[in-house]
């Protein structure tokens, strides 16, 4: 199966799951056990909303500091859920380049959210690669830190 209709699917889950107010995992655990009239979720679904439940506090803290007028808990539910995937997918997932995450919520948000929701998402992801550019490298200068107080020792 495609990665964009996982990333649906994935998105699908996070959402219910906001609206609800129930615990990711948990609604997640349903959706494999009892997947109802819909086919099984993908592999790479499950691996997103796991991903995103599992990181949730540090994606949300990185997209409120990308984004200096809203507030995470105040952004659309499927807005907000397209960043938290798209995040995950740029922080978190090697295997997938910035570029076509970012392409990929921009694609969801076009079909799902309102006509200013992908300029938003686009702005605020654009950002949050950005921090995780200097995320990453700032990385190599902690480890090799860390190497030089082990060797000291």
């Amino acid at each position: 199966m495609a990665r964009s209709t996982a990333r649906k699917r994935a998105l699908n889950t996070l959402y219910e799951a906001d609206e609800k107010g129930q615990d990711i995992l948990s609604l997640l655990a349903e959706r494999i056990e009892h997947p109802g009239a819909q086919t099984p979720l993908p592999d790479y679904a499950v691996e997103i909303v796991r991903g995103v439940a599992e990181h949730r506090q540090d994606i949300d803290d990185l997209i409120g500091a990308c984004s200096n007028r809203w507030n995470v808990s105040r952004m659309p539910v499927v807005d907000r859920n397209i960043m938290r995937v798209a995040t995950w997918e740029i922080v978190y997932n090697d295997d997938v380049p910035t570029g076509v995450a970012i392409d990929e919520a921009l694609s969801l948000a076009k079909t799902l959210c309102d006509a200013d929701s992908p300029n938003f998402i686009h702005g605020l992801l654009t950002a949050v690669a950005g921090k995780a550019d200097e995320r990453r490298a700032a990385e190599p200068e902690a480890t090799s830190e860390q190497t030089e107080e082990t060797e000291e020792e």
